[in-house]
């Protein structure tokens, strides 16, 4: 091999090798952002077994992050749900965390992942409810949901004609 043909790969290593320095030195290689998170829905309960709470996450970042707990205004217990989905047929399991994907989002949904909230103190439709968010890596997170009541039941809530 000419000593030319030897110092092209060796100076593109070189050059590579910079860059990566100062895009590491500049704070943009794997740097964490905090997760941000829209407004969200509480569905006001039906029983009073339980209730959900929904928002989507954004995770601005190039690091993922999880989300390992809440917490809310009128106290009491939030767990992290995951849906399984097994066919026709579906259940759920209490999480220990839900992923918020680098550049990506959680979108919590009825299908997905939720907040579960047992026993839920009466939620009036319009009401503003304060939750906090937990994270593995971004600091906490308050954020509100607004309550709605679940589609397809419209049983005792008021309405114009």
């Amino acid at each position: 091999m000419s000593r030319t043909a030897a110092v092209v790969p060796l100076a593109a290593a070189a050059a590579a090798l910079v860059l990566l320095c100062g895009w590491t030195a500049a704070g943009r290689a794997g740097r964490p952002e905090p997760v941000e998170a829209a407004e969200g829905r509480i569905l006001v309960p039906v029983t009073e077994s339980a209730t959900a709470a929904f928002f989507t996450l954004r995770n601005p970042g190039d690091v993922p992050d999880e989300l390992t707990g809440a917490s809310w205004e009128p106290g009491g217990a939030v767990a992290l749900k995951q849906h399984l989905h097994r066919g026709a047929a579906g259940s759920w399991a209490p999480a220990a965390s839900l992923a918020v994907p680098a550049r990506g989002e959680l979108r919590m949904s009825p299908e997905g992942a939720d907040l579960l909230i047992p026993r839920p103190p009466a939620l009036t439709p319009g009401q503003w409810v304060a939750f906090t968010l937990h994270f593995r890596h971004s600091p906490d997170l308050t954020v509100r949901a607004l309550a709605v009541v679940p589609a397809g039941n419209w049983a005792g809530v008021p309405h114009d004609h």
